[in-house]
């Protein structure tokens, strides 16, 4: 096998965030993954989002199952924490190590075969329970690894490479977090940058279960005439929910305009922001509408992308279990053993 190793050399103009620190040192090993592969432009854009927040990439820990998608943590914040968990379980070691150490930033990434079939009840488990994470799934309709079988997320009448109609119904996983209670509930498409950045920058500022489902398609299995994940079919069929983007907070901005007109407004850092108000039809903190938003979507062949649902004053595991704020990792052995006496009174509570 033949490794290729990045240049140590970087940039002399590439800029520094807040921290010091420069985009090249958010970057992980050179990826394996088939040339134009969506994963990789995943993978960019968190490189984008966390270098842009000026986050510390040691305050990271990456997870991930198995599949291509699953391969990508090594190709992003190398310097931080990651573990390569087994098919369908990564739910559930980001959940112990949430629970040990609430102090960092967790990013779960995921496939639609890992989350979908093997992994569906790890994935609704940890969307019902508030675990403070972002969770990504790469979704490309296929299992790569496997040569290009079908997998559970990809749309009944879409084909296989080969001419193959797909006989069932697609399993929608913004559907199923909407559902379950996910407090921030996103679809995007990895060759839209300009829309997948903002809602990482945002996804991982946000408290509670944040779920991204990004279509990544698959270049090799299922990008063909076809196929509903390809890249022509999101070019023609992907539909914008509201038009948004992250601003960090600062002394507020306010303006008031008509409906249907325009407004430019300067922003903190000197940039332009012209405004355009939507129909007022959509809400992304009303889950009803935004899950009835999805399903006439789907009916229609479409795919709704943007921020679909967001609820920003839920409380997450932590608050839920009242677990203590000082993080396990840090607890004497006193603290995490309290001996057999408050061992016994423990028992005597459950009897």
């Amino acid at each position: 096998m033949t490794f290729v190793a990045k240049p140590k050399i970087h940039h002399p103009l590439l800029q520094f965030n807040e921290i010091g620190l420069k985009r090249r040192d958010y970057e992980g090993s050179v990826s394996t993954l088939c040339a134009g592969c969506g994963h990789d432009s995943v993978s960019a854009a968190i490189i984008m989002a966390c270098s842009e927040l000026s986050l510390p990439p040691h305050r990271f820990a990456k997870l991930s199952g198995i599949g291509c998608s699953s391969k990508t943590p090594s190709y992003f914040l190398g310097n931080s924490h990651g573990f390569n968990s087994v098919h369908g379980r990564m739910p559930s070691v980001a959940t112990g190590a949430n629970l040990a150490n609430r102090e960092m930033y967790y990013i779960g990434v995921s496939g639609d075969g890992d989350s979908a079939s093997i992994g569906i009840g790890q994935f609704a488990h940890a969307v019902r329970r508030q675990l403070n994470m972002l969770y990504i799934v790469d979704n490309n309709g296929t299992y790569g690894l496997t040569k290009g079988q079908f997998s559970a997320t990809s749309d009944r009448g879409s084909t296989s490479k080969k001419g193959v109609p797909i006989l069932y119904s697609s399993i929608d996983l913004v559907s199923m977090a909407l559902q379950l209670g996910a407090t921030f509930v996103a679809r995007s498409f990895s060759g839209d940058k300009q829309q997948l950045v903002p809602l990482l920058k945002a996804a991982l500022l946000h408290k509670g279960f944040a779920f991204i489902d990004v279509i990544s398609p698959c270049v090799m299995f299922n990008n063909h005439n076809g196929s509903t994940k390809s890249y022509d079919y999101l070019r023609h069929n992907g539909s914008r929910v509201v038009e948004a983007d992250l601003t960090l907070p600062h002394e507020e901005i306010r303006v008031n305009y008509e409906a249907g007109s325009t407004h430019a407004v300067t922003l903190h850092d000197g940039s332009t922001l012209h405004l355009q108000k939507l129909a007022e039809d959509y809400d992304p903190t009303d889950r009803i509408k935004a899950l009835t938003r999805v399903q006439e979507a789907q009916e229609t062949g479409n795919v709704l992308t943007g921020l679909l649902y967001v609820k920003s004053d839920e409380s997450d595991l932590h608050d839920i279990l009242e677990t203590p704020s000082k993080p396990l990792n840090e607890m004497s052995e006193s603290e995490l053993c309290p001996g057999s006496q408050r061992l016994e009174q423990i028992n005597q509570s459950f009897r």
